[in-house]
């Protein structure tokens, strides 16, 4: 069991908990965490990119001169790629980008993220995050309390006061437990878990 501190708004630390090494003591597993972020910016992907082929361009049915003789290159259509208006040679075409992993390689790619933040001295735990009103300031406060600049901020339950107040922070993302994933949790400078969110991530995937 990895023991941490848990820290409050202040910034002060007011009690040690366990984290379970099911999910925050794993071997980390690199090639899946590259897999999981590879996953989620492919299936991202509108691949709805399109140009046209010479053969989809239209006009340029008739050979724009003789084959021999005027002093040209010899050519066969007016939309062949090396002319103005012509196609493209190999056209992007719309596709689909998206491939799936298996369950249990999502689940051993978010325990090796998890892991990763917190050998990294990345993941901070408080106690609770609590605000009377939608206050961008208290929230930036909150945060520099607890020296953290660029992060993701886990919550249990939706809680529309902090998230609102964390909404026009740049550099500063939320999420429910229900909603993490390896690509949020690399991007992010330092994972910040409520108490709560620590305990409900344990539970389920441990």
């Amino acid at each position: 069991m990895a023991k941490v501190s848990v820290y409050n708004m202040e910034g002060k630390e007011v009690e040690k908990i366990d984290l379970s090494d099911a999910v925050f003591g794993v071997e980390v597993n690199e090639h899946l965490v590259h897999m999981a972020v590879v996953q989620q910016l492919a299936n991202n992907r509108q691949g709805t990119q399109k140009a046209k082929t010479r053969s989809e361009v239209s006009g340029g049915g008739r050979k724009p001169w003789r084959q021999k003789g005027t002093g040209h290159a010899r050519q066969g259509s007016t939309r062949s790629p090396q002319w103005t208006g012509g196609g493209v040679v190999f056209a992007p075409t719309p596709r689909d980008y998206s491939f799936k992993l298996n369950k249990k390689e999502k689940r051993a790619a978010l325990k090796s993220a998890l892991t990763d933040r917190l050998q990294s001295e990345k993941l901070i735990v408080v106690n609770e995050l609590k605000f009377d009103e939608i206050k961008t300031k208290n929230f930036a406060n909150v945060m520099n309390n607890l020296k953290v600049e660029k992060g993701l901020v886990v919550l249990a339950e939706n809680d529309a006061n902090v998230v609102l107040s964390a909404r026009n922070l740049a550099k500063v993302d939320t999420t429910l437990v229900s909603e993490i994933n390896v690509y949020d949790i690399m991007k992010a400078g330092t994972v910040v878990l409520t108490k709560d969110a620590a305990k409900k991530i344990e539970e389920v995937y441990a």
